[in-house]
């Protein structure tokens, strides 16, 4: 069948068909688009209106973007916006997608504001063409002419259909386009995300990190990460995008917390592992959950995806807007996957913590052993302690109580807090019995988190709520041991203490535990070396104050105090002869209120402490609620409590002189050393003054005995020979021949009868003790018979005897014989070790008691006053008699003379042999006669005997 030609019109038809339908399918413009399609209509068809106009389907409306008028029309209207109503012809066409005619638009009804334009621009005939692809409509093209019902011929429709078909194609790419751009594609930012969290090495830095990228992403008003406490079922805000700052209103802030109670619903959804999303006007919650958790978060529109980890909810991310919003899938899913990557997060936060807080119990731990093996203060190491596990807990209060024994109680060594909080006594009592057991057998720490409701230790609980403490955790520093001390930490709010926690607190108490007891042991060794010393010093005591008991006695409850740590010490004596009242001889009292009566009698017999005190073997303890009314006479202190006291005596045998009473407040316990120490040293006390009464009662009655002894040895000499020579004389003479020898016969038997009278006496009186009796003797004739007793010896040694000055007519006081033996035995001794041929002078100086130098008038003064107690006479004056020689005495025989003889009385003395025991009875004797003597040294190695004998006052 032969080919027709085609017209040559139809061909350039063709050809413009195909340029424009490429055109449309090669172009992107949405402006070139509409430009091409109303060009081609305009070129290929005559009509007098086109208008093309895209259906918006959110909002139900066609706007305009392009077209041609007729001529004078207003071009505005080509872009004009058209709502469609329900029955118009242009949503008809927009819903039906199928072209309708209308033969004149200016009477068509359902036109709207289509049908004014018309009567304006004159258009009459007008077809509505819809642009569809695929069951979708993009907009609607009206071709409109001034000809009353106009219709176009079949090829023009086939014609038109094809641009307008290939139109819509092009603008269905272009609309898949411009939603594939404007789709959110979660995988960009998670793997922003991811690659931002290989660098984060902290759990809050990545949780910062989530949650900014997040904000930066879905770009709501707030982003924020809320973590679930579950004892409490609270939700509390953990990261927030927001920084806060003081203007930033309340309403604009997001919730800090949401309690589970108020959204029990909304807790649910996301334990059921679901994602909650709030928009406009719609909700994955009920009405009111939704009312209720919009208002805790302050919210209009929230999209909540939970974090999960092995079932367990750990929290959940919040995208939350101030106004409505639809939340798309892809926000849905990427929400949901961040919320998953935070949960596998989640472990290694536990992990870093677990690691972190292992490092830093290490730090601790390690700092404390090498404070214990450091020369710092062991307070000092408390304070460092304090501060690293205060930091470490989180808590406020760092507390160490070591137990005192002795006191039975608590002291608070060691107390941190801040500055704004009331500290603790230092001081706290002992808790009840099964709270002391707890406390010491408990091998781990003992928890409190609310001391308001727990039972745990009621015996302190007043006592630190009183502070504001309502948290404990403590722990006994030496577990599986006798008390030591405690450690405690301290909170003042109520909280919960975790494992890890009570842990560490109990090696740190066992570490503390050895400071410790290391400062405890050096604490004992230092009590004992101080009770050492005690002792010590009461030996050394005794020593230096062997014949001053008063202040042996005051210095002695002085070392009491300072080592036993009492406020009161006391002593109460009595005599031997008066054993039935006693006396407060001396007290020391280092506070108020342990005051003490301490003048008047006691009633030593009659009084209950004192009456327990002897009939008890070692120290005697009492309690001040027992004390009786009686004692309560004389120890009157308010604040007495407990009491020791001992009986001052050398042993149980021995009968006491007094004792010894310490005080302390109530509660006080007496440890056995203190309590041994303070029986040695009063037994050691006791037994020293008695070891002093008994050797100064030897060294008394050996005074006597010597200077009895010398005494009758000098009479025994002298009356010896008196009768030699009365007994020569009588010899001499012969057989009496007549009245002149029988007269020198009866005087020379009378003679020998007082001679022996002289020894009868003292025999009879003087058997024991010396006697003193009141004469008067010249002084003249005292110097004179003692020239004349040593004459045989300085014409053997051939001395030569002077008297220097005038004795005048001075009579000597007291007991002559003595005075005379007294003056021979020393005017003997001078020439007996005077050199041969030397001069002994005998210088005779009156000297009135006025003019005695001052140490020589006290010692005369006390002599005087009590020389012995047989001494009858006063004298009020006293003459200077000294002898003056060359000698070979020894000077150091001179110095022990001066100084008196050594404590010591085994030490080997000069005094102990004659000469110097001779010399030393002469100084005591002229002593207890009311004189005085003593050696001197003088110049060219001359010695000096001074005596200082009484005499008359009326003597001038």
């Amino acid at each position: 069948m032969p080919q027709q030609s085609i017209p040559k019109q139809s061909e350039k038809q063709l050809v413009t068909l195909g340029r424009t339908l490429q055109t449309l399918r090669e172009e992107e413009s949405l402006d070139v688009l509409v430009d091409t399609t109303i060009e081609y209509i305009e070129t290929e068809f005559e009509y007098d209106l086109i208008w093309i106009g895209l259906y918006d389907r959110r909002e139900h409306r066609l706007f305009g973007k392009g077209g041609i008028l007729p001529s004078g029309g207003d071009r505005s209207i080509l872009k004009q916006t058209f709502a469609l109503s329900p029955g118009d012809l242009f949503e008809q066409v927009v819903i039906q997608q199928k072209p309708a005619g209308v033969p004149d638009l200016r009477e068509e009804r359902r036109a709207g504001e289509w049908r004014k334009l018309a009567v304006k621009l004159n258009i009459q005939g007008t077809i509505v063409f819809p642009l569809r692809y695929r069951a979708l409509c993009f907009g609607v093209v009206i071709l409109g002419s001034k000809l009353w019902g106009i219709s176009p011929r079949s090829d023009e429709k086939a014609r038109l259909s094809m641009i307008f078909g290939e139109l819509a194609a092009s603008l269905n790419e272009m609309e898949a386009n411009w939603r594939r751009n404007l789709e959110k594609r979660p995988d960009k930012p998670l793997l922003d995300i991811l690659d931002r969290l290989r660098s984060l090495s902290d759990f809050r830095q990545r949780l910062d990190a989530v949650v900014a990228k997040t904000h930066e992403f879905l770009g709501p008003d707030r982003t924020n990460i809320y973590w679930f406490e579950r004892e409490r079922r609270y939700f509390w805000r953990r990261t927030t995008n927001l920084q806060k700052t003081p203007a930033q209103g309340v309403g604009n802030q997001a919730s800090s917390g949401i309690t589970v109670q108020e959204v029990i619903g909304f807790y649910k959804a996301l334990v059921a592992d679901q994602v909650v999303s709030v928009g406009e006007a719609r909700s994955s919650l009920k009405a009111d959950t939704t009312s209720r958790l919009m208002q805790q978060i302050k919210a209009r529109s929230l999209l909540a995806a939970p974090i999960i980890y092995q079932n367990e909810l750990l929290g959940f991310l919040a995208i939350e807007g101030n106004g409505p919003r639809i939340w798309e899938d892809a926000e849905r899913k990427y929400v949901r996957g961040v919320a998953q990557l935070i949960a596998m997060m989640a472990p290694l936060e536990e992990m870093e913590e677990a690691v972190e807080r292992t490092k830093k119990d290490q730090a601790l731990t390690a700092d404390l052993v090498r404070s214990i093996y450091s020369e710092d203060d062991w307070r000092q190491t408390l304070d460092h302690c304090a501060h690293l596990v205060c930091d470490r807990l989180g808590v406020e209060r760092f507390l160490v109580l070591l137990y005192d024994r002795d006191k039975n109680h608590f002291e608070v060594v060691c107390q941190s807090q801040p500055a704004n909080r009331r500290p603790l006594p230092s001081l706290l009592p002992v808790p009840a019995d099964d709270e002391w057991q707890q406390l010491e057998q408990s091998r781990a720490a003992i928890p409190i988190e609310n001391w308001e409701q727990d039972q745990e230790l009621t015996s302190w609980r007043s006592l630190f709520t009183q502070v504001g403490i309502k948290s404990v955790l403590l722990c006994n520093t030496a577990i599986g041991h006798e008390m030591e001390g405690l450690l405690m930490v301290a909170h003042d709010v109520a909280r919960t203490w975790e494992g890890t926690e009570l842990e560490l607190v109990r090696v740190v108490a066992q570490q503390l535990g050895l400071i410790l007891h290391q400062w405890q042991l050096h604490s004992q060794q230092q009590q004992q070396e101080k009770l050492q010393s005690l002792i010590q010093w009461g030996q050394t005591a005794i020593q230096s104050a062997i014949n001053n008991s008063d202040i042996l006695e005051e210095e002695t409850l002085k070392q009491i105090v300072q080592v036993f740590k009492v406020p009161l010490a006391l002593n109460i004596s009595w005599s031997l002869e008066k054993p039935e009242v006693g006396y407060i001889t001396s007290a020391q009292v280092t506070s108020p209120e342990f005051n003490i009566q301490t003048k008047g009698k006691i009633d030593v017999a009659h009084d209950p402490l004192i009456e327990g005190v002897l009939a008890s073997s070692g120290v005697y303890q009492l309690s001040s609620e027992h004390l009786s009314p009686l004692t309560r006479q004389w120890l009157t202190g308010s604040g007495i409590g407990e009491i020791v006291a001992i009986a001052f005596r050398a042993d149980e045998q021995a009968t006491a002189t007094g004792i010894i009473v310490l005080a302390d407040a109530p509660g006080r316990l007496w440890a056995d050393p203190y309590l041994t120490a303070l029986g040695i040293m009063v037994r050691q006390l006791a037994w020293s003054e008695r070891m002093t009464k008994v050797q100064s009662y030897f060294e008394l009655q050996q005074d006597r005995a010597q200077k009895l002894n010398w005494y009758k040895q000098r009479r025994s000499e002298m009356a010896y020979r008196k009768l030699t020579m009365e007994l020569k004389k009588l010899s001499n003479l012969g057989t009496p021949k007549d009245a002149l020898t029988v007269t020198r016969y009866q005087q020379g038997l009378r003679s020998m009868n007082s001679t022996l009278g002289h020894l009868a006496q003292m025999l009879k009186d003087e058997q024991w003790e010396l006697q003193w009796y009141q004469m008067h003797l010249p002084l003249v004739s005292l110097i004179k018979r003692a020239i004349e007793r040593v004459d045989v010896l300085v014409k053997k040694r051939e001395l030569f005897i002077r008297v220097q000055g005038q004795p005048g007519a001075m009579n000597l006081v007291g007991d002559v014989m003595k005075l005379e033996l007294i003056f021979h035995e020393i005017l003997g001794i001078a020439c007996k070790m005077a050199q041969s041929k030397a001069q002994v002078d005998i210088w005779c100086n009156g000297l009135s008691k006025t003019e005695l130098p001052p140490a020589q008038e006290k010692l005369a003064q006390c002599l005087r006053q009590n020389p012995n107690p047989s001494s009858q006479f006063e004298p009020l004056l006293l003459f200077d008699v000294s002898i003056v020689c060359a000698t070979l005495l020894e000077p150091s025989l001179i110095i022990e003379l001066q100084q008196g003889r050594s404590p010591d009385l085994l030490a080997p003395s000069l005094l102990d042999k004659p000469p110097g025991l001779h010399l030393l009875i002469c100084q005591s004797l002229i002593q207890s006669v009311g004189g005085y003597f003593n050696t001197y040294s003088l110049e060219n190695n001359q010695i000096m005997f001074q005596l200082l004998l009484p005499v008359e006052s009326s003597q001038d």
